[in-house]
């Protein structure tokens, strides 16, 4: 029994500690020019998302390129072409935009914050309205989604809720190195979303730069967001 309680502490503790370090974001990335991440399905490199750095007077801006092609038997299946901008004040998010070819269609999100009334507002190909300041944008740069209860479509403006689980600490082998990772489950909560429109991510963290490093889920395939370089 005490054996077993202690477990338990030991992994409240675990959880407390790494989630008090997530809620500051923008700051972490200041000192950062680059973050490459290499796109998987099925084990194979199919494209890229990258993201660049740029900070200026108080202006912390993120600008994100993704590029990824899925063909069988070499016949186009599914493609993403999209570039996006996301621009921070205090840490605050007060602007993105983004363009977006998702096969042959077209998407997009103009999101700009409402000071006064301290909310988002968003004209997107998938919704248009009002959103919570506390919603971020679901890009895989920023550890702050490890924190948050409802993420914007970077493709879409649409929202969707979600609910984090810490799963473990892990060693994961990348570039040739073992790292301590911690393993989050991140999941939609709305049960009448259509199943392929669920949020249902695996997420590794690394903590100590502050990165997160991998990124899994199954849709059609096994998809694997990887981290290649950072500067």
């Amino acid at each position: 029994m005490k054996i077993k309680f202690f477990s338990i502490l030991s992994g409240l503790i675990i959880s407390i500690c790494t989630f008090s370090n997530l809620y500051s974001h923008t700051g972490h990335y200041k000192n950062l020019a680059l973050i490459e991440m290499d796109i998987y399905r099925n084990g194979e490199i199919i494209g890229y998302s990258n993201y660049y750095f740029k900070s200026y007077e108080d202006i912390f801006e993120v600008i994100n390129e993704t590029k990824f092609e899925v063909k069988i038997a070499g016949v186009k299946i599914f493609s993403i072409e999209s570039m996006s901008k996301e621009k921070y004040q205090d840490d605050q998010l007060i602007e993105f935009k983004s363009e977006t070819m998702q096969n042959d269609k077209r998407k997009f999100v103009n999101l700009i914050y409402d000071k006064s009334n301290e909310f988002f507002i968003i004209d997107g190909s998938s919704y248009k309205g009002n959103a919570d300041k506390n919603n971020i944008i679901g890009n895989w740069w920023n550890h702050k989604i490890l924190t948050s209860n409802s993420q914007i479509s970077p493709l879409s403006g649409s929202i969707k809720k979600q609910e984090i689980n810490f799963i473990s600490k892990e060693i994961l082998t990348m570039n040739g190195k073992d790292i301590s990772v911690d393993h989050f489950k991140l999941k939609s909560t709305d049960d009448n979303l259509e199943v392929d429109k669920r949020l249902d991510f695996d997420i590794w963290y690394d903590s100590k730069n502050n990165i997160i490093v991998k990124v899994e889920y199954k849709r059609l395939g096994k998809w694997q967001y990887i981290l290649k370089k950072i500067e």
